[in-house]
Protein backbone atom coordinates (compact mmCIF):
# COMPACT_ATOMS: atom_id res chain seq x y z
CA UNK A 1 0.00 0.00 0.00
CA UNK A 2 1.69 3.20 -0.74
CA UNK A 3 0.80 6.66 0.45
CA UNK A 4 2.37 9.58 -1.10
CA UNK A 5 1.62 12.79 -0.40
CA UNK A 6 3.65 16.06 -1.53
CA UNK A 7 7.05 15.62 -0.49
CA UNK A 8 6.78 12.04 1.17
CA UNK A 9 6.37 8.79 0.61
CA UNK A 10 4.67 5.61 2.46
CA UNK A 11 4.96 1.88 1.65
CA UNK A 12 3.14 -0.38 3.97
CA UNK A 13 3.97 -4.15 2.31
CA UNK A 14 2.66 -7.24 3.46
CA UNK A 15 4.17 -10.57 1.60
CA UNK A 16 1.87 -13.35 1.47
CA UNK A 17 4.15 -16.16 2.22
CA UNK A 18 7.38 -16.61 4.32
CA UNK A 19 10.52 -15.93 2.44
CA UNK A 20 12.82 -13.32 1.09
CA UNK A 21 11.16 -10.84 -1.13
CA UNK A 22 12.51 -8.39 -3.25
CA UNK A 23 11.36 -4.78 -3.32
CA UNK A 24 11.59 -2.49 -6.24
CA UNK A 25 11.05 1.84 -6.12
CA UNK A 26 10.46 3.29 -9.13
CA UNK A 27 9.83 7.28 -9.79
CA UNK A 28 9.53 9.91 -11.68
CA UNK A 29 8.41 14.03 -11.51
CA UNK A 30 5.34 14.68 -10.41
CA UNK A 31 4.12 16.66 -13.53
CA UNK A 32 6.34 14.32 -16.13
CA UNK A 33 4.56 12.05 -18.73
CA UNK A 34 8.25 10.17 -18.91
CA UNK A 35 8.62 6.71 -17.68
CA UNK A 36 9.17 5.71 -14.50
CA UNK A 37 12.64 5.29 -13.25
CA UNK A 38 14.48 2.73 -10.50
CA UNK A 39 15.43 4.15 -8.15
CA UNK A 40 16.27 2.02 -5.30
CA UNK A 41 15.35 -1.68 -4.12
CA UNK A 42 15.02 -3.22 -0.60
CA UNK A 43 15.12 -7.49 0.07
CA UNK A 44 12.09 -8.17 3.09
CA UNK A 45 12.73 -11.07 4.60
CA UNK A 46 9.17 -12.82 6.02
CA UNK A 47 9.68 -14.97 8.81
CA UNK A 48 5.68 -15.34 9.12
CA UNK A 49 3.30 -14.30 6.94
CA UNK A 50 0.01 -12.01 8.14
CA UNK A 51 -3.12 -13.93 8.30
CA UNK A 52 -6.11 -12.67 7.36
CA UNK A 53 -8.39 -11.50 4.45
CA UNK A 54 -6.89 -10.22 1.40
CA UNK A 55 -7.64 -6.58 0.47
CA UNK A 56 -9.39 -5.62 -2.16
CA UNK A 57 -7.44 -4.89 -5.62
CA UNK A 58 -6.57 -1.01 -6.37
CA UNK A 59 -5.99 -0.20 -10.01
CA UNK A 60 -5.49 3.43 -9.15
CA UNK A 61 -1.66 2.16 -7.16
CA UNK A 62 -1.79 4.90 -4.58
CA UNK A 63 -3.99 4.78 -1.37
CA UNK A 64 -5.19 8.06 0.24
CA UNK A 65 -5.37 11.32 -0.87
CA UNK A 66 -3.68 12.26 -4.25
CA UNK A 67 -0.81 14.10 -3.71
CA UNK A 68 -2.12 17.13 -6.01
CA UNK A 69 -5.40 16.60 -3.97
CA UNK A 70 -5.31 20.67 -3.95
CA UNK A 71 -4.79 21.28 -7.56
CA UNK A 72 -8.12 19.30 -8.12
CA UNK A 73 -10.44 21.61 -5.17
CA UNK A 74 -10.01 19.64 -2.31
CA UNK A 75 -8.96 21.59 0.45
CA UNK A 76 -9.58 19.58 3.34
CA UNK A 77 -10.49 16.00 3.77
CA UNK A 78 -12.22 14.40 7.16
CA UNK A 79 -9.96 11.22 6.59
CA UNK A 80 -6.62 11.68 5.53
CA UNK A 81 -4.65 8.06 6.23
CA UNK A 82 -5.34 5.28 4.06
CA UNK A 83 -7.11 2.76 6.51
CA UNK A 84 -10.84 3.92 7.60
CA UNK A 85 -12.41 2.01 10.27
CA UNK A 86 -16.57 1.13 9.96
CA UNK A 87 -17.33 -0.47 13.15
CA UNK A 88 -21.20 -0.19 12.56
CA UNK A 89 -21.18 -0.69 9.17
CA UNK A 90 -21.49 3.10 8.03
CA UNK A 91 -19.37 5.61 7.53
CA UNK A 92 -19.10 9.39 6.37
CA UNK A 93 -16.62 11.22 4.27
CA UNK A 94 -16.38 14.44 3.65
CA UNK A 95 -14.69 16.81 1.77
CA UNK A 96 -14.26 20.73 2.01
CA UNK A 97 -13.48 22.22 -1.74
CA UNK A 98 -11.71 25.62 -2.97
CA UNK A 99 -14.77 25.76 -5.99
CA UNK A 100 -17.54 23.89 -6.61
CA UNK A 101 -16.93 20.08 -7.96
CA UNK A 102 -18.78 17.16 -8.48
CA UNK A 103 -18.11 13.67 -7.28
CA UNK A 104 -18.41 10.04 -8.31
CA UNK A 105 -17.72 7.25 -6.15
CA UNK A 106 -16.82 3.47 -6.72
CA UNK A 107 -17.14 1.34 -3.80
CA UNK A 108 -15.90 -2.45 -3.91
CA UNK A 109 -15.75 -5.91 -2.44
CA UNK A 110 -15.31 -9.12 -2.94
CA UNK A 111 -19.20 -9.93 -1.65
CA UNK A 112 -20.73 -6.68 -3.53
CA UNK A 113 -23.01 -7.13 -6.85
CA UNK A 114 -24.17 -4.57 -9.28
CA UNK A 115 -27.20 -4.18 -7.38
CA UNK A 116 -26.06 -4.05 -4.13
CA UNK A 117 -23.68 -1.10 -4.67
CA UNK A 118 -25.92 0.78 -6.08
CA UNK A 119 -27.64 0.86 -2.16
CA UNK A 120 -24.49 1.25 -0.26
CA UNK A 121 -23.79 5.12 -1.31
CA UNK A 122 -25.64 8.48 -0.89
CA UNK A 123 -23.85 11.40 -2.07
CA UNK A 124 -24.28 15.31 -1.57
CA UNK A 125 -23.24 18.04 -3.80
CA UNK A 126 -23.13 21.87 -1.84
CA UNK A 127 -20.67 24.57 -2.76
CA UNK A 128 -17.93 24.06 -0.73
CA UNK A 129 -18.68 20.58 0.53
CA UNK A 130 -18.83 16.86 -1.26
CA UNK A 131 -20.43 14.20 0.91
CA UNK A 132 -20.46 10.98 0.95
CA UNK A 133 -22.39 8.27 3.41
CA UNK A 134 -21.43 4.58 2.70
CA UNK A 135 -23.06 1.33 3.87
CA UNK A 136 -21.24 -1.45 4.57
CA UNK A 137 -23.65 -4.87 4.12
CA UNK A 138 -20.75 -7.35 4.96
CA UNK A 139 -17.92 -7.96 7.32
CA UNK A 140 -14.43 -7.31 6.27
CA UNK A 141 -12.28 -4.93 3.74
CA UNK A 142 -13.63 -2.35 1.06
CA UNK A 143 -12.56 0.27 -1.80
CA UNK A 144 -13.67 3.40 -1.68
CA UNK A 145 -12.32 5.83 -4.69
CA UNK A 146 -13.19 8.93 -5.07
CA UNK A 147 -13.39 10.88 -8.79
CA UNK A 148 -14.09 14.46 -8.90
CA UNK A 149 -14.34 16.93 -11.74
CA UNK A 150 -15.51 20.67 -12.44
CA UNK A 151 -18.41 21.69 -12.92
CA UNK A 152 -17.77 22.29 -16.66
CA UNK A 153 -15.86 19.77 -17.66
CA UNK A 154 -16.29 16.24 -19.26
CA UNK A 155 -13.62 14.02 -17.32
CA UNK A 156 -13.56 12.75 -14.03
CA UNK A 157 -10.13 12.59 -12.24
CA UNK A 158 -9.38 9.84 -9.47
CA UNK A 159 -8.53 11.92 -6.20
CA UNK A 160 -8.61 9.05 -3.38
CA UNK A 161 -8.76 5.77 -2.66
CA UNK A 162 -9.27 4.82 0.64
CA UNK A 163 -9.60 1.08 2.74
CA UNK A 164 -12.52 0.85 4.84
CA UNK A 165 -12.55 -2.16 7.45
CA UNK A 166 -15.79 -2.71 8.19
CA UNK A 167 -16.17 -4.41 11.82
CA UNK A 168 -19.58 -5.22 12.01
CA UNK A 169 -21.81 -5.36 9.14
CA UNK A 170 -25.23 -3.31 8.64
CA UNK A 171 -28.40 -4.91 8.01
CA UNK A 172 -29.24 -4.97 4.37
CA UNK A 173 -33.03 -4.04 5.14
CA UNK A 174 -31.34 -0.78 6.23
CA UNK A 175 -29.69 0.05 2.95
CA UNK A 176 -30.28 2.99 1.02
CA UNK A 177 -32.81 2.50 -1.58
CA UNK A 178 -31.90 2.05 -5.29
CA UNK A 179 -31.84 5.28 -7.97
CA UNK A 180 -30.41 7.34 -5.92
CA UNK A 181 -28.69 10.23 -8.11
CA UNK A 182 -25.75 12.16 -7.01
CA UNK A 183 -27.31 14.81 -6.04
CA UNK A 184 -28.62 14.39 -2.95
CA UNK A 185 -29.95 16.64 0.20
CA UNK A 186 -29.58 20.30 -0.38
CA UNK A 187 -26.83 21.61 -2.68
CA UNK A 188 -25.75 22.78 -5.92
CA UNK A 189 -28.71 21.63 -7.76
CA UNK A 190 -31.48 23.03 -5.42
CA UNK A 191 -30.28 26.20 -5.06
CA UNK A 192 -29.20 26.22 -9.12
CA UNK A 193 -33.04 25.66 -9.24
CA UNK A 194 -33.52 28.63 -7.08
CA UNK A 195 -34.61 26.94 -4.02
CA UNK A 196 -33.25 28.20 -0.68
CA UNK A 197 -33.70 27.94 2.91
CA UNK A 198 -34.27 24.20 3.17
CA UNK A 199 -35.89 22.41 6.38
CA UNK A 200 -33.49 19.40 5.65
CA UNK A 201 -30.24 19.71 4.29
CA UNK A 202 -28.93 16.20 5.19
CA UNK A 203 -29.60 13.70 2.51
CA UNK A 204 -30.99 11.50 5.56
CA UNK A 205 -34.23 11.72 7.44
CA UNK A 206 -34.95 9.46 9.90
CA UNK A 207 -38.39 9.30 11.57
CA UNK A 208 -39.99 7.45 14.47
CA UNK A 209 -43.28 9.14 13.38
CA UNK A 210 -43.20 8.27 9.89
CA UNK A 211 -44.05 11.00 8.31
CA UNK A 212 -41.60 14.76 7.83
CA UNK A 213 -42.17 18.27 5.60
CA UNK A 214 -39.49 19.46 3.43
CA UNK A 215 -39.79 22.65 2.88
CA UNK A 216 -37.53 24.79 0.71
CA UNK A 217 -38.04 28.57 -0.16
CA UNK A 218 -38.74 29.13 -3.63
CA UNK A 219 -39.03 31.70 -6.67
CA UNK A 220 -42.64 32.36 -7.28
CA UNK A 221 -42.46 30.85 -11.25
CA UNK A 222 -40.95 27.82 -9.64
CA UNK A 223 -43.65 24.94 -9.58
CA UNK A 224 -42.56 21.48 -8.29
CA UNK A 225 -43.31 17.65 -7.80
CA UNK A 226 -42.17 15.19 -5.78
CA UNK A 227 -41.99 11.06 -5.71
CA UNK A 228 -42.17 8.33 -3.37
CA UNK A 229 -40.68 4.49 -3.76
CA UNK A 230 -39.31 1.63 -1.77
CA UNK A 231 -37.37 -0.75 -3.28
CA UNK A 232 -39.82 -3.58 -1.55
CA UNK A 233 -43.78 -2.77 -1.11
CA UNK A 234 -45.15 -5.17 1.72
CA UNK A 235 -48.65 -4.51 2.24
CA UNK A 236 -49.86 -1.27 0.88
CA UNK A 237 -53.12 -0.69 -0.43
CA UNK A 238 -52.78 2.68 -2.62
CA UNK A 239 -49.58 3.91 -5.03
CA UNK A 240 -47.11 5.08 -2.94
CA UNK A 241 -47.66 8.56 -4.99
CA UNK A 242 -51.02 9.25 -2.77
CA UNK A 243 -48.34 9.35 0.10
CA UNK A 244 -47.08 12.68 -0.72
CA UNK A 245 -49.06 15.99 -1.05
CA UNK A 246 -47.04 19.30 -2.85
CA UNK A 247 -48.51 22.48 -1.31
CA UNK A 248 -47.00 25.69 -2.96
CA UNK A 249 -47.34 29.20 -1.02
CA UNK A 250 -46.01 32.22 -2.08
CA UNK A 251 -42.74 32.26 -1.43
CA UNK A 252 -42.39 28.48 0.04
CA UNK A 253 -43.39 25.26 -1.09
CA UNK A 254 -43.66 22.17 1.43
CA UNK A 255 -43.20 18.67 0.59
CA UNK A 256 -45.42 16.58 2.68
CA UNK A 257 -44.67 12.46 3.06
CA UNK A 258 -46.37 10.11 5.49
CA UNK A 259 -45.50 6.48 5.15
CA UNK A 260 -47.87 3.33 4.96
CA UNK A 261 -45.36 0.98 6.75
CA UNK A 262 -41.91 0.91 7.82
CA UNK A 263 -38.72 0.83 5.78
CA UNK A 264 -36.49 3.04 3.36
CA UNK A 265 -38.68 5.53 0.86
CA UNK A 266 -36.63 7.64 -1.85
CA UNK A 267 -38.23 11.19 -1.86
CA UNK A 268 -37.73 12.79 -5.51
CA UNK A 269 -38.15 16.14 -5.81
CA UNK A 270 -38.73 17.47 -9.32
CA UNK A 271 -39.84 20.98 -10.63
CA UNK A 272 -40.33 23.17 -13.89
CA UNK A 273 -40.66 27.38 -14.09
CA UNK A 274 -42.92 28.95 -16.62
CA UNK A 275 -40.05 28.72 -19.02
CA UNK A 276 -40.42 24.70 -19.64
CA UNK A 277 -43.37 22.40 -20.19
CA UNK A 278 -41.33 19.57 -18.45
CA UNK A 279 -40.23 18.34 -15.06
CA UNK A 280 -36.52 17.97 -14.61
CA UNK A 281 -34.69 16.12 -11.67
CA UNK A 282 -33.65 18.55 -8.62
CA UNK A 283 -32.38 16.20 -5.25
CA UNK A 284 -33.08 13.22 -3.79
CA UNK A 285 -33.63 12.69 0.04
CA UNK A 286 -33.51 8.88 1.74
CA UNK A 287 -36.48 8.82 4.58
CA UNK A 288 -36.13 5.92 6.93
CA UNK A 289 -38.56 4.53 9.58
CA UNK A 290 -37.95 1.66 11.36
CA UNK A 291 -41.16 2.08 13.64
CA UNK A 292 -44.35 0.42 12.87
CA UNK A 293 -46.03 3.74 11.19
CA UNK A 294 -50.00 2.75 8.97
CA UNK A 295 -50.52 6.75 7.79
CA UNK A 296 -53.79 6.88 5.49
CA UNK A 297 -52.79 8.43 2.21
CA UNK A 298 -53.62 11.91 0.70
CA UNK A 299 -56.56 12.41 -1.19
CA UNK A 300 -55.64 12.05 -5.29
CA UNK A 301 -54.56 15.49 -6.68
CA UNK A 302 -55.64 16.53 -10.17
CA UNK A 303 -53.96 19.11 -12.26
CA UNK A 304 -55.49 21.78 -11.25
CA UNK A 305 -54.39 21.83 -7.48
CA UNK A 306 -51.48 23.68 -8.18
CA UNK A 307 -49.51 26.62 -6.87
CA UNK A 308 -51.88 28.22 -3.59
CA UNK A 309 -54.09 25.20 -3.13
CA UNK A 310 -54.13 24.97 0.73
CA UNK A 311 -56.05 21.39 2.24
CA UNK A 312 -56.57 22.56 5.34
CA UNK A 313 -59.36 19.34 6.85
CA UNK A 314 -59.21 16.54 6.17
CA UNK A 315 -55.73 15.87 5.51
CA UNK A 316 -56.25 12.15 5.22
CA UNK A 317 -57.74 11.01 1.80
CA UNK A 318 -59.25 8.19 3.10
CA UNK A 319 -62.89 8.67 4.68
CA UNK A 320 -64.96 7.02 7.12
CA UNK A 321 -68.10 6.02 5.81
CA UNK A 322 -71.41 7.14 7.36
CA UNK A 323 -69.67 10.12 8.90
CA UNK A 324 -69.87 14.14 8.82
CA UNK A 325 -66.40 15.37 8.25
CA UNK A 326 -65.44 19.28 7.98
CA UNK A 327 -63.70 20.47 4.74
CA UNK A 328 -61.31 23.78 4.68
CA UNK A 329 -59.31 24.29 2.13
CA UNK A 330 -57.92 27.33 0.26
CA UNK A 331 -58.84 27.36 -3.80
CA UNK A 332 -57.23 30.89 -5.37
CA UNK A 333 -59.05 32.39 -8.30
CA UNK A 334 -62.52 30.06 -7.76
CA UNK A 335 -65.52 31.39 -7.72
CA UNK A 336 -67.60 28.15 -5.86
CA UNK A 337 -66.16 25.53 -4.30
CA UNK A 338 -68.06 22.15 -3.77
CA UNK A 339 -67.80 18.78 -2.53
CA UNK A 340 -69.60 15.77 -4.72
CA UNK A 341 -70.17 12.49 -2.77
CA UNK A 342 -73.75 11.35 -1.96
CA UNK A 343 -74.92 14.82 -1.89
CA UNK A 344 -73.77 18.01 -3.34
CA UNK A 345 -72.27 20.09 -0.53
CA UNK A 346 -71.83 23.98 -1.43
CA UNK A 347 -68.17 24.86 0.24
CA UNK A 348 -68.66 28.93 2.03
CA UNK A 349 -65.56 31.13 1.43
CA UNK A 350 -64.55 32.58 4.91
CA UNK A 351 -63.04 36.49 5.47
CA UNK A 352 -59.56 34.73 5.13
CA UNK A 353 -60.42 33.11 1.72
CA UNK A 354 -60.85 29.66 3.33
CA UNK A 355 -63.64 27.41 1.84
CA UNK A 356 -65.07 25.55 4.46
CA UNK A 357 -68.40 23.11 4.89
CA UNK A 358 -69.55 20.35 6.75
CA UNK A 359 -69.84 16.99 4.31
CA UNK A 360 -71.99 14.26 5.12
CA UNK A 361 -69.62 11.07 3.88
CA UNK A 362 -72.60 8.39 2.97
CA UNK A 363 -71.47 4.59 2.11
CA UNK A 364 -68.54 2.89 1.67
CA UNK A 365 -67.33 2.50 -1.46
CA UNK A 366 -68.15 5.41 -2.95
CA UNK A 367 -65.59 8.45 -3.68
CA UNK A 368 -66.16 12.02 -2.63
CA UNK A 369 -64.76 14.69 -4.48
CA UNK A 370 -63.15 18.41 -4.36
CA UNK A 371 -64.86 20.61 -7.44
CA UNK A 372 -64.65 24.46 -7.99
CA UNK A 373 -65.46 26.79 -10.76
CA UNK A 374 -62.91 28.91 -11.62
CA UNK A 375 -65.30 31.17 -14.33
CA UNK A 376 -68.69 32.64 -13.00
CA UNK A 377 -70.37 32.68 -16.39
CA UNK A 378 -69.68 29.14 -17.15
CA UNK A 379 -71.72 26.33 -15.07
CA UNK A 380 -69.35 23.80 -16.09
CA UNK A 381 -67.28 22.15 -12.53
CA UNK A 382 -63.34 21.35 -11.99
CA UNK A 383 -62.58 18.35 -10.06
CA UNK A 384 -59.38 18.90 -7.61
CA UNK A 385 -59.05 16.27 -5.41
CA UNK A 386 -60.57 12.84 -4.67
CA UNK A 387 -61.13 11.10 -1.38
CA UNK A 388 -62.49 7.42 -0.98
CA UNK A 389 -64.83 6.06 1.79
CA UNK A 390 -64.04 3.11 3.97
CA UNK A 391 -65.91 1.44 6.39
CA UNK A 392 -64.33 0.54 9.87
CA UNK A 393 -62.91 2.50 12.39
CA UNK A 394 -60.50 5.63 12.30
CA UNK A 395 -57.43 2.64 13.42
CA UNK A 396 -58.60 0.17 11.38
CA UNK A 397 -58.29 3.06 8.26
CA UNK A 398 -54.62 4.11 9.24
CA UNK A 399 -55.37 6.62 12.01
CA UNK A 400 -53.30 4.84 14.39
CA UNK A 401 -49.66 5.83 12.58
Amino acid sequence: MMMVSENSMTIKVTPPTEGLFDLMIFARHADSQDPYNWVCSYQIQCLEPRKGEKLPENPFHFWGLHQKVRDFGIEESSHKGELLVAPQGTFLLTFQTSRPLIAMYELVNKDLDAALIKKCMAAQVEEDKLSCHVLCPFQGYYRLSVFVKDLGSSTFRNVANFLIHCLRPINQNELFPSGLSMHCGSGTSSSGHGLSNPSHSAPIITTKLGKCNITFHAPPDMEMAASLSKDKVISTKYPLERYVLVTHLRAKVSVCVVLPESGVYKVGLFGRNKDHTDFVHICDYILRCFTDPSWPPFPRTYSLWRRGCVLLEPRAGVLQEQSWVRFRVKVPKASQAVVLGQEKTVLQQTTKEVWEGDVFTGPAGMQVKLAARFNQHCSSLEVLLAFEVESGSPASLGWSG
